[in-house]
């Protein structure tokens, strides 16, 4: 057995490939806290976001120098004089004279805690804030509070709308635990920097390890109960710097000796209509990596995405995420499978999963549990 002393450069190659792309991944969204921590020479232009022009924080002047409207998602920004910055790690390695992989470290350091293994032990409490950063957690904490407050429980009677939206997607007995919805929420369109109506949303909190809440996600709604037609109907808010959001989850029903995993509301809901197993839904892919896994579980079934290969996820982000919970649950003494939806993906989709097999074939499209008990003694 090599130590990492005698690693070939393949291996060495391959080690860092996987770091870039877990530190992409769980970056992703975050860019505007990253940027604020590591960079304090690119406030001036943090705090005016993507809505005006300030000074370069590198050569100067009085206003050559933005945010890019996605800079939240994936860091982007631009000077008139130094020219673009792609991503969030080049804007870094720009604005601190940072090598490729010193800002890849520093990412990864603040992000989980240990720049040396993530995968391994992330990073579930963030450092403590600044005073600046701590006015602007308690305006996001009242943000998700004043949402919370005007919802109501999926199951009360003026929630009909949420309720109509699912029967929509093919689920006749959704299970709404741990659903709510608002009856008229704010929809802030970024590319436009204001708000452009309120509508009716389904409403889930997620929940850290502890139980304590981390932010809120929400599918924004139509009159009819449909999908709202607008570039990001499903959102999550945004959380304090003192909350981290991995193995945070949205719980669908509590959990059981066997329980399952999914990556959305729908997908974890229709996994439980198809085999009564309880289910909590991760949001994505890379929070389903890290999603906590309850002391009780004996059996843990992950209702993995079929998506497409990528360069950085050749084998479907969704199957190598779901891998990835079973090997960890399994490494816990647990039993655990993913099981993967059959069939092909429709030309122009990204992905098949769970709530499209409900919808075409119904629960009967589901494997039952002694199914699900062989498969795993193949695996075994």
């Amino acid at each position: 057995m090599r130590t990492d002393g005698e690693w070939t450069q393949e291996q060495w190659n391959l080690w860092w490939e996987e770091r870039w792309k877990t530190a992409r991944n769980l970056a992703a969204g975050r860019w505007d806290h990253i940027l604020y921590a590591l960079a304090p020479r690119l406030h001036p232009a943090l705090d005016r976001r993507s809505k005006g022009h300030v000074g370069c924080p590198v050569h100067g002047g009085k206003d050559g120098y933005r945010m890019m409207p996605s800079y939240a998602e994936d860091g982007r920004s631009f000077c008139n004089t130094c020219g673009n910055k792609s991503d969030g790690f080049a804007t870094l390695m720009w604005v601190n004279g940072w090598t490729a992989r010193e800002t890849l470290e520093e990412v990864l350091k603040h992000l989980t805690g240990d720049s040396r293994g993530i995968a391994l032990t992330p990073r579930m409490q963030a450092i403590q804030p600044t005073k600046t950063v701590q006015k602007d957690n308690e305006k996001v904490v009242r943000s998700l509070n004043r949402v919370m407050d005007g919802c109501v429980h999926m199951n009360h009677h003026s929630a009909e709308l949420g309720r109509l939206y699912l029967a929509r997607r093919g689920l006749k007995r959704p299970m709404t635990g741990g659903l709510y919805f608002h009856p008229r929420l704010a929809y802030y369109d970024p590319s436009k920097g204001e708000i452009t109506g309120y509508h009716g949303a389904i409403v889930a909190p997620v929940l850290a390890p502890d139980g304590r809440p981390i932010t809120l996600h929400r599918t924004y709604l139509d009159e009819f109960g449909n999908k709202l037609d607008v570039e990001a109907p499903k959102k999550m808010m945004a959380y304090p710097e003192d909350r981290n959001i991995l193995g945070g989850a949205i719980r669908l029903a509590k959990p059981a000796r066997v329980f399952g995993a999914a990556e959305g509301i729908e997908t974890g809901l229709a996994a439980m209509e198809g085999t009564g197993i309880p289910v909590w839904a991760t949001v994505n892919a890379t929070l389903m990596e890290y999603m906590e896994i309850p002391s009780e579980v004996e059996l843990l079934v992950v209702f993995s995405d079929k998506d497409r290969p990528s360069k950085e996820h050749p084998k479907g982000h969704g199957q190598e995420a779901a891998q990835k919970l079973v090997e960890r649950a399994i490494s816990m003494g647990k039993q655990a499978i993913a099981i993967t939806p059959q069939g092909e993906i429709l030309p122009g989709e990204k992905s098949l999963d769970w709530m499209d097999v409900l919808r075409v074939h119904g629960p009967h499209g589901f494997p039952t549990m002694p199914s699900i008990r062989r498969a795993l003694l193949k695996v075994a």
